[in-house]
């Protein structure tokens, strides 16, 4: 099995600003993208991830993010065992992304 890697959030920004394709997937709940978010995340929460895997099929290489971690690791092991092979998670979460890359996000 494909193991998850782990980005952190000076390595996604890295990404972001190459412009490398990838799906930043959020799996906090609507409330919590409400309050803080990066731009161009999709946002699936957590419990509807099993029932909406197709929208992701496509998705070349995933990278999963929360709050701080926790959520994103068990949904990006999840994703492994259904077969997606590149599949990173965002160690810390937005709190992380907040608190390293741009301040302007609120943490909660």
């Amino acid at each position: 099995m494909t193991a998850v890697t782990q980005i952190g959030p000076a390595g996604l920004k890295a990404k972001m600003d190459a412009h490398q394709p990838c799906c930043l997937l959020d799996v906090r709940e609507p409330w919590e993208v409400a309050i803080a978010a990066i731009p161009g995340s999709l946002g699936i929460p957590m419990a509807e991830i099993p029932a909406r895997l197709g929208e992701l099929r496509e998705a070349g290489e995933i990278i999963v993010m929360c709050r701080s971690g926790g959520r994103s690791q068990r949904i990006a092991d999840f994703l492994v065992a259904q077969g997606f092979d590149r599949v990173s998670n965002l160690q810390g979460g937005i709190t992380a992304w907040s608190r390293e890359i741009d301040p302007n996000v609120p943490e909660y």
